[in-house]
């Protein structure tokens, strides 16, 4: 111990000051870790809290589909009008429909839906616990003898595993129909022709790849979420701390599963 004590007055002090974050941030990955594993341990024991469950999948699912679809019709919209200018210089006007339906599918969709979900859906989980935890409403929930983690928690995570990829089919279709729109603009395309064209050229191996890692983008948010919330600290900067770091680490999240889901995905095309 005074061999440390010594050292530390000869060392600079940003030397301790990378200490430090180094141990709060590996303790911290460490709880998280843990929070994870209870959140799995909990998940398959009874009894099911099924009413939670479908309370949150209404607050997470169906409060955000006018910002999901909203963003959605415009997303397909711009993507469209930007695209169809330079697809007309090469004469490939044509394949603008199938252009837009791969890109949406594929990668676009899921991750705007995603990010939309780790904003809106990531921040609410956040303060919404971090308030719970700051006026004591968790701790008395488990002297009353209910088990807050599987009440709180395991519902809010397994609501948002299951509305994300139902959230990004409603996001791809709103967004096609802005496409549509687009498309009929500066021309005159029937409904049929359009999505004739567009479902042409989709594929199992498009569909289904994006709709499995919405269920991973859906895990990410909602453990995330949940335990800043869970672990929030006292008073009201505890909250907005506790949404913040949701909506920040949340985001972060989808793109790194988004990165490793595009390149597991090309493994498996390649072979």
């Amino acid at each position: 111990m005074k061999q440390y004590k010594d050292l530390k007055k000869k060392l600079p002090e940003r030397v301790f000051i990378v200490e430090a974050w180094i141990r709060s941030f590996l303790s911290g990955l460490a709880l998280f870790f843990l929070f994870t594993v209870r959140f799995f341990k909990e998940w398959f024991q009874f009894p099911f809290e099924l009413k939670e469950f479908l309370k949150q999948c209404y607050l997470l699912g169906y409060k955000s589909l006018p910002l999901i679809g909203t963003t959605g019709f415009i997303m397909g919209l711009v993507l469209t009008i930007q695209s169809r200018p330079t697809l007309a210089e090469f004469g490939a006007e044509s394949w603008l429909p199938a252009m837009i339906s791969v890109s949406i599918v594929r990668e676009i969709g899921p991750v705007i839906t995603a990010l939309i979900a780790a904003g809106k859906v990531g921040s609410g989980i956040g303060a919404e616990l971090a308030s719970m935890k700051v006026t004591e409403q968790i701790d008395a929930m488990e002297v009353s003898g209910t088990n807050p983690f599987k009440y709180i928690v395991v519902t809010r995570v397994l609501a948002a595993m299951f509305m994300l990829p139902l959230l990004t089919i409603f996001n791809d279709t709103i967004a096609m129909i802005g496409s549509f729109t687009g498309v009929n603009i500066s021309g005159d395309v029937s409904f049929t022709l359009f999505f004739t064209q567009a479902f042409a050229q989709l594929s199992f191996t498009d569909i289904f790849p994006s709709l499995i890692k919405t269920l991973f983008f859906g895990l990410a948010i909602g453990l995330i979420s949940c335990y800043n919330g869970y672990h929030a600290g006292n008073g009201t900067e505890g909250v907005g701390k506790a949404a913040n770091i949701s909506v920040v680490m949340g985001s972060l999240m989808v793109f790194v599963i988004d990165f490793a889901a595009v390149q597991i995905t090309s493994i498996f095309l390649n072979q």
